[in-house]
């Protein structure tokens, strides 16, 4: 297997490997692998931009590994530098490493390391304008040899071999630039389109995997790029049907949305895009990511975007693409998500006990509510929805209790039992209601005008919308 630029082990003289080093690239280096000294033309010492431009499109090309882009101030280029070169020296045949740890860090353009790449911020105007200028210059072109390519089609001439030929190159050059201008401009939605018109031609099951490695990249820095995360949910539309273990690419893609959802706070980019994907999953893949993701929302009980990723997951086991037939015509199915239903319920409710004042969990909670009576307990006659209806104040009275050490936690977790049970008592019949209401009592009453008497005349407001007498 051959060695890329990036992934190469340094041999020595004997051929016994020395640990890999970082290719640093100077400024002035107009490709990957030579090394030069600074512009003396360029008065800020920095190469022209067109080098820089050539010199990235080096890096990427001899590393089709790489997975994290990152923009790094000069000052921070020393302290990556120092941390991961090499401290056994190089032989002779080593002379372009050795090269690389002498450069000077405040003055290098590029680093890369571990399919990592780092690019300074003292060059990203120049090498932005010039990835750009590149880019539309060659759509440009493309778009000329587009419409020549339709004249002589439509002409039946015997150059058409000739313009494919030509129009191919301007494709590949076309995906070169735009890949270079997407990875400093991820908004940028022309490189955006011309990638989506090329692959779409070209029909290439490859070329779409391909695509979803560049998303990968640009949301590597920009984790909240609606562009990359749209492009990813085209390239999905399109492989489905066509690739016969889509299942994989949608558990990778959920992986990643979820690792991204985690390094990077309040991403609803990122959970909105795990929903979509939902609508693609098969049944077993639905249970899968119930399980295996309820540890990570355990941990995660203030992310409101989470639970509402788990109430997506939920509603997939009732909806008519799962469940073709009614719930009462299959028993075995209906076994099958009432344990479901019934396991997600506890869990939800050891999750409220354990984690005080979370209004995250509530909001969950009504959700699962509303679709165990709906679905499950009211198919099963009406002892079971009163089961459910004593478990629910019973779980009302136990979050309702202050300790004397208030905290507002607490505080909290007793307005969110008493409004849940106001709320509960709205979606019930009549008859119910009026049960629930003999059973609490004053109950409710009593605990908002214990921890929030100052807004009391909202639940009054509350009850005379309800029409009921709480």
């Amino acid at each position: 297997m051959s060695e890329s630029a990036a992934e190469q082990h340094i041999k020595n003289a004997n051929g016994r490997l020395l640990p890999e080093s970082p290719l640093i690239y100077p400024c002035g280096t107009v490709a990957a692998g030579e090394l030069h000294a600074m512009s003396e033309a360029d008065p800020s010492g920095y190469a022209e931009p067109s080098s820089l431009l050539n010199q990235l499109h080096s890096i990427l090309e001899s590393d089709p590994l790489l997975d994290e882009v990152g923009f790094v101030h000069p000052s921070q280029f020393a302290a990556i530098s120092d941390s991961s070169i090499s401290m056994e020296p190089p032989d002779s045949d080593d002379s372009m490493m050795s090269k690389a740890s002498e450069v000077v860090p405040t003055d290098m353009a590029f680093w890369s390391r571990d399919h990592k790449l780092g690019i300074s911020t003292n060059i990203m105007h120049p090498l932005y304008s010039a990835a750009k200028h590149a880019f539309m210059s060659t759509l440009k072109q493309y778009k000329t040899l587009i419409g020549l390519h339709a004249k002589k089609v439509a002409l039946d001439t015997d150059n058409v071999s000739g313009a494919l030929s030509s129009l191919s190159n301007l494709e590949s050059e076309l995906m070169k630039q735009s890949r270079a201008l997407l990875l400093l401009s991820c908004d940028f939605g022309t490189a955006w389109n011309c990638r989506k018109e090329v692959v779409s031609k070209k029909q290439n099951i490859m070329l779409y995997f391909d695509e979803l490695k560049l998303s990968t990249l640009v949301l590597s820095y920009s984790p909240k790029s609606e562009r990359a995360w749209t492009h990813r949910r085209w390239v999905i539309k399109m492989i489905a049907g066509k690739h016969t273990n889509l299942q994989e690419v949608l558990k990778n893609e959920s992986e990643l949305a979820k690792r991204i959802a985690e390094k990077s706070k309040m991403n609803y980019r990122a959970w909105n895009h795990r929903c979509w994907l939902v609508s693609y999953m098969p049944e077993s893949q639905i249970i899968d990511e119930l399980i295996n993701d309820r540890d990570w929302a355990g941990l995660h009980v203030a992310d409101n975007s989470c639970f509402h990723y788990r109430t997506r997951l939920m509603t997939r086991t009732l909806e008519d693409s799962w469940c073709k037939q009614d719930l009462k015509d299959s028993p075995l199915h209906t076994a099958e998500v009432y344990q479901l239903w019934k396991e997600e319920l506890s869990w939800s409710e050891i999750l409220i006990k354990r984690y005080i004042g979370r209004e995250a969990l509530w909001l969950y909670r009504r959700f699962l509510s509303i679709c165990w009576i709906k679905h499950f307990a009211a198919h099963m006659g009406g002892t079971n929805v009163d089961l459910f209806l004593d478990n629910e104040m019973l779980l009302f009275r136990s979050c309702t209790t202050i300790p004397d050490n208030v905290f507002e936690d607490y505080v909290s977790q007793a307005i969110y039992a008493a409004t849940y049970i106001m709320w509960l008592i709205k979606q019930m019949d009549e008859l119910q209601g009026v049960e629930i209401q003999e059973k609490m009592g004053e109950e409710i009453e009593e605990v908002l005008n214990k921890v929030c008497p100052n807004k009391a005349f909202l639940w009054d407001i509350v009850r005379m919308k309800s029409g009921r007498k709480i």
